[in-house]
């Protein structure tokens, strides 16, 4: 139950800063996107965007806030079974990277955001990817 608990606050702070970015605040925004060598953002997010990750972190945050069992809302044994997995996975890969600009296997190394990825951001969806599958190992 503590490492869901843990999961749900992490997530839901992560969805508030996305939500921050939906409503004009710029607190992480700029060091949050990849740049290529020149300092060029690869990734140009609208505020839709940070609108629909800010919804699925809520949601991935509220799953682990059900699967604690301190509320009488309990979801279906399939989707505790099948999200449990998928959660944790999609971090992992996120930490893993796509092998240029995000992630621990970057190439691209020598950028602000690749510096904030190595040290904080790839860090932080290892540790949610780990303690996602330590919560699901361990229910």
């Amino acid at each position: 139950m503590i490492l869901s608990v843990l999961l749900s606050l992490i997530l839901i702070v992560l969805a508030l800063i996305h939500f921050n970015w939906v409503f004009g605040g710029e607190f992480g925004f700029k060091e949050s996107l990849p740049t290529d060598e020149r300092g060029e953002r690869v990734l140009n997010p609208k505020r839709l965007d940070s609108a629909i990750v800010g919804l699925g972190l809520t949601a991935f945050g509220m799953f682990y806030v059900f699967k604690t069992g301190l509320f009488a809302f309990h979801l279906p044994e399939w989707i505790l079974n099948y999200v449990g997995w998928i959660i944790p996975v999609i971090f992992l890969l996120r930490a893993i990277g796509e092998f240029r600009y995000i992630g621990f296997f970057k190439r691209v190394k020598n950028t602000e955001f690749a510096q904030l990825d190595r040290k904080l951001f790839s860090p932080l969806c290892l540790l949610i990817g780990l303690l996602g599958v330590l919560a699901q190992l361990f229910k």
